[in-house]
């Protein structure tokens, strides 16, 4: 047993998530009360049956149940009275017109809170159900503590703990998570909850409780991207009769870029001499031969909106005088070829802004072919723009916007005066010094 005998948690909702929470925690060694207000499904777990098909958790409720760790209750004061981890499990269905329907969540809440008051010690509640960011805090909180009388981190506590289970492998993907993530109200309830995952040999994250909200549904939605992104180079690999499984197996043996953590960082947008033009020949191709691609096809709007919200937020300044750290594409080449940072400069400057900039990379006496007509015909005023001094561009500059990330760029931030502000498109780490007039672009 992982567990000590005396670990008592209540699930409430005995649906997918629920059910599998209760066959492994009870096969873990605690003593598991599980709460549903349908009584088939009170029953069957009380019989030793699953009420859901799922490898596995057929025998492991089975064993639970006849070992009597593992009781089923349609009644909601039991199982919080009975437990120290009250484990909210409920559906979060989507409403007709796509919102997130939280009915179910806010019922169990006003439940639990009802009877909190009656607990003898500190119950920490925890929330498996998947929550868009701000829920916890303006619907579950809120409906604990009015139904409670009490006040949550001193009476009780609160956790949101998604799951990241797959149907059809969840008992394995319980014992075996990619990572365990809690988001706590108070530092003694994720403790609390972290306890019952120490075993596992899997990274567990503490976060505060938005983010933990936010990670799962950039998860579910990067899934979604990654089958509809593979399905759309499928349909035109097969177009061209092509072997789309050999392409993508090709695709996947990329553990550097493909399958990693490169490129998925916010920052500014893409540009340089390969993603856009790949990506608009591709969709091209797709026309030609009469397909529609919406993932691929939105891959360059989606970036133009990158650069288009970067313009807005300048303008909302209200300043006229901006220094540009960063010209090139990227930070380490002086590769101007469909720059976002060109086109963001080329913008400002038609709209009437002073700008100097600074690129040591980009060497005008240097440049020969297409990076030097790249500059002749999209910003004809370089040379009176660039500047070598970073303390001139300091002097000038009301706003600075920090295109690059490197550390001599980095270090400009400490030489700014406190009616200057910063605006970071590549979240700069020495950001420290500059708190109250920076502003980073996605974070």
């Amino acid at each position: 047993m992982l567990h000590d005998i005396n670990t008592s948690i209540s699930i409430f909702g005995l649906g997918y998530v629920g059910t599998v929470a209760a066959a492994c925690l009870a096969s873990e060694g605690c003593r598991v009360i599980g709460v549903d207000p349908n009584p088939v499904k009170v029953s069957l777990i009380n019989q030793g049956k699953s009420p859901i098909v799922e490898a596995q958790v057929d025998q492991l409720i089975s064993q639970a149940v006849q070992s009597k760790r593992l009781i089923a209750f349609e009644n909601v004061r039991e199982g919080v009275l009975s437990s120290e981890i009250l484990m909210i499990c409920v559906g979060t269905p989507s409403q007709a017109n796509g919102s997130l329907d939280t009915q179910y969540v806010q019922k169990v809440c006003e439940e639990i809170g009802s009877v909190l008051s009656d607990h003898p010690g500190f119950p920490v509640i925890v929330i498996r159900s998947t929550l868009l960011p701000g829920t916890m805090h303006n619907t579950v909180i809120p409906a604990l503590e009015k139904h409670s009388g009490l006040i949550v981190g001193k009476h009780f506590g609160v956790c949101i703990n998604p799951e990241f289970l797959r149907e059809g492998t969840a008992v394995d993907d319980y014992r075996n998570p990619p990572k365990t993530v809690i988001g706590a109200s108070d530092t003694k309830s994720g403790e609390i909850l972290a306890a019952l995952y120490q075993h596992l040999n899997a990274p567990l994250i503490m976060s505060d409780i938005q983010t933990a909200e936010m990670a799962k549904y950039a998860d579910n939605a990067w899934h979604a991207l990654k089958i509809g992104f593979a399905n759309e180079i499928g349909r035109l690999s097969k177009a061209l009769e092509l072997d789309s499984h050999k392409v993508m197996d090709i695709f996947c043996q990329d553990q550097k870029l493909n399958l990693s953590r490169a490129y998925l960082k916010p920052g500014y947008a893409f540009g340089g001499s390969c993603l856009p033009k790949d990506v608009r020949a591709l969709t091209y191709q797709g026309k030609i031969l009469d397909l529609q691609l919406p993932i691929i096809e939105a891959i360059l709007p989606s970036n133009q909106q990158h650069i288009e919200k970067t313009l807005q937020f300048i303008i909302s300044c209200q300043v006229k005088r901006i220094g540009i750290l960063g010209l090139s594409f990227k930070e380490g080449t002086d590769d101007l070829r469909e720059s976002p940072m060109v086109e963001l400069i080329e913008r400002l400057i038609g709209k009437g802004y002073e700008i100097k900039l600074i690129d040591r990379n980009v060497k005008l006496a240097s440049l020969m072919g297409a990076n030097r007509d790249y500059i002749l015909n999209h910003i004809p005023h370089i040379a009176r723009l660039m500047v070598d001094d970073v303390e001139e561009l300091c002097t000038h500059s009301e706003l600075v916007v920090l295109g690059h990330k490197c550390p001599e760029f980095e270090a400009v931030l400490p030489l700014l005066n406190s009616k200057q502000r910063v605006v970071d498109l590549v979240k700069a780490s020495n950001v420290s010094a500059i708190v109250g007039k920076y502003h980073g672009l996605c974070w």
